[in-house]
Parts: structure tokens; C-alpha cells; sequence
């Protein structure tokens, strides 16, 4: 995950958009929110991962019990029956946004139903709470919360290091929580209610990523860092006695105390120079294993060693894979094998170039093998296969030159471990996904190789930025931190790519030409190459534009309802606007550079603008922008604002501050003047969806506080009257970025998060079902086809299908059937929805590219599963009509 990720929910801080509730006079006139609109279903539309996972945390006593930590998306159990992770923490609510971010989990080993998290995202200001340890006794289930006298930081440097918090095996009312920023390390004897510090704990760290940083977040002091018990000292219902603690301090990383935490030292003769990243301690043999790198992480690491301390002697042993002057890395990702305590793995985890590496030991640490070793530079073996066809888009559509591959083995590899009761599987974080193995011991066989798959359904990690739900083709169209967006053309299956030509580090905003959706533009953050991109088939291709000159970021984008014009305002340079795609760029007048711009849903020639309190509008194109004689609106730049489709002028705008005007305005002239709504107390997102059943006018949906009620509401009449749609156990922290309905299903609603991914909601009133895919279309006249082969690996494989109409007439729809010689099945598919009974399967289209005019061609893809000889299809069927191939 890149470093974009905390972009999101900070922008909007920095100008007050989380400040709280308006002034009391504005809320003694707001009536009580109308209770929930009726029974909502809530579900991620999926991608599968799309963070940084910092935190993988097994449970030492009941089988198949494990959690994983994220770094802004919360904290999840794993379901050993699907396979899957279930969120735990989707109860935090917008006041305490910053409880999304998790910097230490711990499970119980004595009584497996408790599970405790600490939380908090930021310890700067950036974060307006103080962090809290949550605590559970029905395994996340529920939570009772104990804030804590200071901040937490689950999105700061050093987040891979831990756990930081730990209960004690042998007293489990006993809890250490090791604090940042100098607040040392912390005790609980009563189960986590209440929480002291060790005021005999002599050192709460001293190391900084950059001290000079003056926004407090690289310059803040990573302090306590994770916390060991050596379970060998006492017994059940006391205390342990021997307990190990590591600080961010180079000079002094590891101390021990051996009456309880009564007393601590430094641990005498231990390496300096190092941040101790894990310790984890094999009790059976009676050593502890330290994971060192030169710097805090997740992103740095240039030096690392691995050393294992004899707990009995106080012997010390370098036990590094490799001679320090061979690294370029740190180590961090640590883990012993429970079943057989003298296998050992750690992680390369900075090893950005060419991949990460994961190192094994069977003896202690004496000897290690790699998960990849070079044959003869650039050439690689590796010790694994890797199988991402439940997530093809974590090959990035990439084409490295070697010793680079794709998918990578993974990056930021700071969580690794051994299930405890099974030898055999592991689990390891990386900055996009969970991969994980079944059959980890083919590693020790000669030639064996080890299975990598992800194992990640269910954890969904992505910052979105902004959504939109075009009226035909695919349903949602997401702009998301670090991995740029997906085009969802099903919710319930994972794209098979994210947008590519360019993919940009993260999209920051996006839009639909109206009257025709196929057209879409997209800007968005890059290193090196365009800040705007666009698409002619409905964001299934993309194709980059030219940047103005000055662009350092994507800022936002609107286009015309008919797709002929764009106006942009990208970061670093005024607002632009353009006629075609974006190959050339004219500044616009009249408007201030970083304005918010969107466009008429209507009138291809009106754009619409906001900068610090006014409102502007061109009808021309962009090329000129008037400020509107509208007064009473926000007066910062936390302001989202949407035209009404199909009405032209009509147009609404949410945002505000605690200490200025907050809420949700209504223009049904084109922004000339706008409405305060009455009762709505704060709104900070807007959105549209299909009427209701009876009504003439869109339902509206908001991210809003209404009655003092903090949620996420929809009105079928206008806004004269709300309800609330979510409940408090669905709440994704901060959901200030987007909100968008569903043109053609009533009631559906999709929701942006700061970390949980798209949450899309549908509704159970009655009111309107999704339309589905349809009849299958019945084209006819003839047609060719051809059928490629593009990637293959073990056990899988990708194809490319050209399908093209080389008869007289336009086809309006179109399905293609085949069966398989072998024992091939489809897994995902792209461009087309599908259906197979055996080995016969079928193909057809989706809503956007249903036409096919004579002489045109449509294109999609998909991976497979396959094992033998991956022998194509002989035959093709258009209908009835056999295809020719080509």
C-alpha cells in the first residue's frame, strides 16, 4: 500500500469538514430524525483486500481462531467454513473515525472468546480523539471501549512492528500495551477496563522517521513496540514472571522484566544500532527471536539482521540469512512453527526491487532456504507458485522485465504466521492482500514447491474517493486510494483489473458523460506520466490524456452530459477545460484555481464550480466561469455538490463546518441562489438513485447528521423529509467522500469509506429489485471468432475472446456459447456476464456493449482453472449461428 492512503480522510480534516455539529440555534429547529426507512442489507461490493495489513494474530489455544489488523480499515476474524474474514469494527461511528485505524490486536489464550484491539489512527492532530483499547467477550461480536489518556497511531510509521498489546497467558486479567510518542508502556489487571502505566518501565523510546517533519507524523516517536511472554515462567492464575518488551530506541531495543513487570532492565549484550521490529519467543527451546531493521517502516528499511537470544545463558547468536552487507532490507514479518518450535520464518519486508523474499529455517535459525533464489541473474526459481485468479488484478496488468514478475510475492511484508495447529498453512500481509498457503511444508522437500493463494475474501481495505453509477452499462464506477478504481460490472465478483493506460497511485475523482455513459474520465495522482485518463466503451479501456502544464495531481474532473467537452481542475495549476479528449487544454476564466467542478446533467455547455464559499457557472463550455449571486454557503472547501440528472439547473450541495454554515442546500435555477434544507443539522455528501414507486422526483441520499442523528439517509420527496438507512452496528467510521444511488434499482445506495471499501445497501420495502441481466439476446447473421490464450500458469490461465459481426445487420445483444475439450472452468469473467453447465459455457453481454453494428467487433476475457493440456475450443455459436474462427 502506498503512502497516498492517509490522503483521504485528511484533506477533508484540513479544512474542518469533521468538526462537529452546527451551533445550538440551528439545531433547536431540527426535528428528531424519522427512525430507519425500512430493513437495509449492507455488503462490500468486492475487490478483495486493497490495503496494507499490518497484523495477522492467531489464537495459541483454539484451533482456527485468527484475526488481522488493518491500518485504517478496522479489524477482522477469519471464518475457517467459507474461508472467509468477517469485519468486527463496523460500529465506529463518524465521531470516532479514527478507531478504524488498528494498531495492535490480541487474542485471549485462556479464554478464547475475549479479543481486545487497540485503536486509533493518527497521533497527531490529524485524528481529533485520543486512541482506546476495545474489548470483547464474544469475539468481536461486541465491544465495550476504555479510552485512553492519549493517541494511538494504527496509520503512523512503524505500524508493521507489534503486537503491542498482549494478554498474559498464565493471568489473563492481565494486559501490557506498549503507547507512542512517549507515553511508555501501559498495564490493565482487570481485563482492559481500566489502564495504568508502568512507571518502572525505564524507556519509552526515542526513534523518529524524520524529526524535522513539522506535521507530527514522521517526527513522532514510535515508542513501545510489541510486547512477549515467556509462558515457561508461572503457572495458571499468576502472573508471568518473565515478560519482554521492544522500544524504538537503536541504542536499547529490547528489555525484560522477571518478577511480573515489578522491575525492568535493558537485556544485557544485545546488537545496537537496529529497531527491533518482532519478538517472538519459542519457549519449547528456550529462544527468543528478534527481527531488526535499520529504520521503523512500513515503507523503509535499507539494513536488517536477525538474531535469536538464549533465554537460559544470555547467549546471543546472529542468525541472519544473509551478511549485512548483502541487505538492502530490513527484516520485520516473524514466526515460529508451535508444532515443531525449531522452524523459523521471517520476511525481507522493505525488499521493494525486485520482490519481497520469505526465509525459512528448520534449525534454529543455523541454516535458512528462500522462497526465491536466482539461477542465473535475471532468472529466477522460486520455491512457490502463485495462483491470484480469485484476484487477477493483483498482477497489476504488469509485464516486468526480470527479476521482477507478477504477481509479486508480495510487499511491506511486515505480518507472518504459522497457524499453530497446522504446520502446513500460513498467512502473510502485503500492502494489497492476504496470501496464504496449505501445504507450507512442501517447502523442506527436495523440489517441492508450496501453493500461494490469497486469502482475503471478505477483508476489504480500500480509500475511496469518489463513485458513480453510470444509467447503462457497468453499475459502479469507483475512485479509490493507491489502486486507482475499479469498473464493477458485478458487485459480487472481484474486477479482474483495476483501471490501467495509465493506473494511477490513486484516482481522485471521476465522471460519466450523461446522455452517453459510455463515455468516462477519470483524474487521478502519478509519479510520472498524465493526471487524466478517459474511456470510450463505459471505463472498460482507457486511454491517457495531456496534462496542462503545471499538473502535480488530479484534483477534480466533470464531463459534459454529452461528452464532448471536459472541464478539469487539477492540483497545481488553474481550472482547464477542453473540447474532445483532453489532447489540448485552454484555461478557464473567472474561476479560482482548486475550485470543485461538476457539470450539468443536461446542458452539455454548463459547468458548475465552488471555491471557499461561492458558487460559479459557465455555459460555455468551460471557457468562462461567472460566481453566482448565491450567499449563506460554506465558507471553506468541505463541499460536495451534484447536478440532478435530467433536470437542467437543478442542483444540490452539501458540506460546511461546526463554525460556519453546515448542512444541505438546494438550486433549481443553476446555482444562481440556493435553499438551506430545514432540519438537516449536517450534510457532507449527496447523491441520487431511481424514484421510489410513485414518485416523479429522484430519492436523494446523504451522509448527514438529521435530529442530531449521525448516518446515512434517503428522501423520496425531495428532502422535505428523511430516514435513516443504516443502523448503528453499520457505520464505517467517516463516510464524507461520496454517495451516490443507483439509477435503475430503487433504494440501492453506495457508500464511500475511509478504509471498508464501496458498501453498497439495498433495501427490502418493496419498492424496486434489481432489473438483472435480462433475457439472453437472440442475435443473428454471421460472425467470427477469435480465441487466445494469454497467460497460463499451474493449475490456471488467461484468455482474450474477439467476437466480430461480419454479417448486414447491427446486433442488438449477443451471446456466445462454447464448450471446453478438457476439464477447463471459467473463474471471472470481464465484459461480458457468463454461465456454464459442464463443460459447456456461455457468454454474453453486458449493457454497454449490447450493439454491434456490422463489420465492429466486441472483446472480453477471463481466467480459468485448468490442469493437463489447456487444448482451446474447436467451436463457437453466435445463437444458433456457428461462428468462424479466425
Amino acid at each position: 500500500m502506498r503512502r497516498t492512503r492517509i490522503l483521504t480522510v485528511l484533506l477533508a480534516l484540513a479544512a474542518g469538514l469533521l468538526a462537529g455539529s452546527p451551533p445550538g440555534a440551528l439545531a433547536a429547529e431540527t426535528p428528531k430524525a424519522a427512525a430507519t426507512a425500512d430493513s437495509y442489507t449492507w455488503k462490500n461490493a468486492r475487490v478483495d483486500g486493497g490495503g496494507f495489513v499490518p497484523g495477522i494474530v492467531f489464537n495459541r489455544t483454539e484451533k482456527d481462531l485468527a484475526y488481522a489488523r488493518t491500518d485504517i480499515g478496522g479489524a477482522y476474524r477469519w471464518q475457517e467454513e467459507s474461508h472467509t474474514w468477517t469485519p468486527l469494527l463496523d460500529h465506529v461511528g463518524w465521531d470516532d473515525w479514527g478507531h478504524t485505524g488498528v494498531v495492535s490486536v490480541a487474542s485471549d489464550p485462556v479464554d478464547p472468546d475475549r479479543v481486545y484491539a487497540a485503536v486509533g489512527t493518527y497521533t497527531n492532530d490529524w485524528d481529533p480523539t485520543n486512541g482506546a483499547v476495545l474489548r470483547s467477550a464474544d469475539r468481536g461480536a461486541s465491544w465495550e471501549k476504555t479510552d485512553l489518556p492519549f493517541k494511538l497511531g494504527g496509520n503512523m510509521p512503524g505500524r508493521g512492528m507489534g503486537e503491542r498489546l498482549a494478554v498474559d497467558p498464565h493471568d489473563n486479567d492481565v494486559l501490557y500495551l506498549g503507547a507512542p510518542s512517549g507515553h511508555g508502556l501501559w498495564r490493565s489487571t482487570d481485563a482492559g477496563v481500566t489502564w495504568s502505566e508502568v512507571t518502572a518501565f525505564p524507556n519509552p523510546g526515542n526513534y523518529a522517521q524524520d524529526p524535522s517533519d513539522t506535521s507530527g507524523y514522521a517526527s513522532d516517536n514510535q515508542g513501545i513496540t510489541w510486547v512477549t511472554f515467556d509462558e515457561s515462567t508461572g503457572g495458571a492464575g499468576t502472573a508471568t514472571g518473565t515478560v519482554y518488551v521492544g522500544v524504538a530506541d537503536k541504542e536499547n531495543a529490547v528489555y525484560r522484566s522477571t518478577d511480573a513487570g515489578a522491575t525492568w532492565e535493558r537485556l544485557a549484550g544485545q546488537p545496537t544500532g537496529y529497531l527491533a521490529h518482532k519478538g517472538v519467543l519459542d519457549a519449547e527451546n528456550g529462544y527468543l527471536y528478534l527481527a531488526y531493521s535499520d529504520t521503523g517502516g512500513p515503507y523503509d528499511g535499507g539494513k536488517g539482521r536477525l538474531y535469536r537470544y538464549a533465554t537460559a545463558t544470555g547467549t546471543w547468536t546472529d542468525i541472519s540469512p544473509a551478511a549485512e552487507a548483502d541487505t538492502y532490507y530490513g527484516f520485520s514479518g516473524l514466526t515460529v512453527d508451535r508444532q515443531h518450535p525449531g522452524t523459523v520464518m521471517a520476511t525481507a519486508y522493505s525488499s521493494w526491487w525486485p520482490d519481497t523474499q520469505i526465509f525459512r529455517s528448520t534449525d534454529s535459525g543455523a541454516t535458512w532456504s528462500q522462497a526465491w533464489n536466482y539461477t542465473s541473474y535475471p532468472d529466477r526459481e522460486n520455491r512457490y507458485t502463485m495462483d491470484v485468479s480469485s484476484s487477477p488484478w493483483l498482477t497489476w496488468d504488469a509485464n516486468p522485465t526480470p527479476p521482477e514478475q507478477t504477481p509479486k510475492l508480495g510487499w511491506m511484508t511486515e505480518a507472518l504466521e504459522i497457524d499453530p495447529f497446522d504446520s502446513d498453512r500460513m498467512m502473510y500481509g502485503t500492502g494489497a492482500t492476504i496470501y496464504g498457503t496449505e501445504d507450507l511444508t512442501n517447502w523442506d522437500e527436495a523440489g517441492g514447491t508450496f501453493a500461494i493463494e490469497p486469502m482475503v475474501r471478505g477483508l476489504e481495505e480500500t480509500a475511496v474517493n469518489d463513485l458513480a453509477s453510470p444509467p447503462s452499462g457497468a453499475p459502479l464506477l469507483s475512485a479509490l486510494g493507491d489502486v486507482g478504481g475499479f469498473r464493477h460490472t458485478s458487485l459480487t465478483e472481484v474486477p479482474p483489473m483495476m483501471y490501467t493506460s495509465p493506473n494511477f497511485t490513486s484516482t481522485t475523482s471521476l465522471d460519466f458523460a450523461e446522455t452517453k455513459p459510455d463515455v468516462v474520465v477519470r483524474a487521478g495522482n502519478l509519479d510520472s506520466g498524465p493526471h487524466i485518463a478517459f474511456s470510450t466503451d463505459n471505463g472498460a479501456n482507457w486511454f491517457g490524456g495531456t496534462d496542462p502544464s503545471g499538473v502535480s495531481g488530479g484534483g477534480t474532473v466533470a464531463a459534459g452530459a454529452d461528452g464532448s467537452r471536459f472541464v478539469w481542475s487539477p492540483d497545481g495549476t488553474g481550472v482547464q477545460y477542453t473540447t474532445g479528449f483532453g489532447t489540448s487544454w485552454q484555461a478557464s476564466t473567472g474561476i479560482p484555481a482548486g475550485a470543485i467542478v461538476e457539470s450539468d446533467r443536461v446542458d452539455p455547455a454548463t459547468f458548475y464550480g465552488f471555491k471557499s464559499g461561492k458558487f460559479y457557472v459557465s455555459t460555455d463550455g468551460g471557457a468562462t466561469f461567472t460566481a453566482s449571486a448565491a450567499t449563506g454557503l460554506p465558507a471553506g472547501d468541505s463541499v460536495r455538490f451534484k447536478a440532478l440528472p435530467g433536470v437542467e439547473g437543478d442542483v444540490w450541495l452539501a458540506g460546511g463546518a461546526a463554525d460556519g454554515p453546515y448542512g444541505l442546500w438546494h438550486s433549481t435555477d443553476g446555482g444562481e441562489t440556493f435553499t438551506k434544507l430545514p432540519g438537516v443539522d449536517a450534510a457532507d455528501t449527496v447523491g441520487f438513485g431511481k424514484a421510489a414507486p410513485g414518485a416523479s422526483y429522484q430519492t436523494l441520499f446523504t451522509s448527514a447528521e438529521i435530529g442530531g442523528v449521525r448516518g446515512i439517509f434517503r428522501s423520496t420527496d425531495e428532502g422535505a423529509t428523511w430516514a435513516r438507512v443504516n443502523d448503528d452496528a453499520h457505520q464505517w467510521g467517516w463516510t464524507g467522500a461520496a454517495i451516490t444511488g443507483d439509477p435503475r434499482v430503487y433504494g440501492r445506495v453506495y457508500v464511500a469509506t475511509n478504509g471498508r471499501g464501496v458498501i453498497y445497501g439495498d433495501t427490502s420495502d418493496g419498492g424496486g429489485t434489481d432489473p438483472g441481466p435480462g433475457p439472453d439476446p437472440t442475435p443473428t447473421g454471421a460472425c467470427e471468432v477469435s480465441y487466445t490464450v494469454t497467460n497460463q500458469w499451474s493449475g490456471g490461465f488467461q484468455a482474450d475472446v474477439r467476437l466480430t459481426n461480419t454479417g448486414t445487420s447491427a446486433w442488438n445483444g449477443w451471446t456466445l456459447g462454447w464448450s471446453f475439450p478438457g476439464d477447463q472452468q471459467v473463474t471471472q469473467m470481464w465484459n461480458a456476464e457468463h454461465t456454464r453447465t459442464g463443460t459447456t459455457v456461455t457468454a454474453k453481454n453486458v449493457g454497454w456493449n449490447s450493439g454491434v453494428a456490422p463489420g465492429a467487433s466486441v472483446n472480453f476475457g477471463f481466467t480459468g482453472t485448468q490442469s493437463g493440456t489447456n487444448s482451446q475450443p474447436t467451436s463457437f455459436q453466435l445463437g444458433t449461428e456457428v461462428c468462424t474462427r479466425r
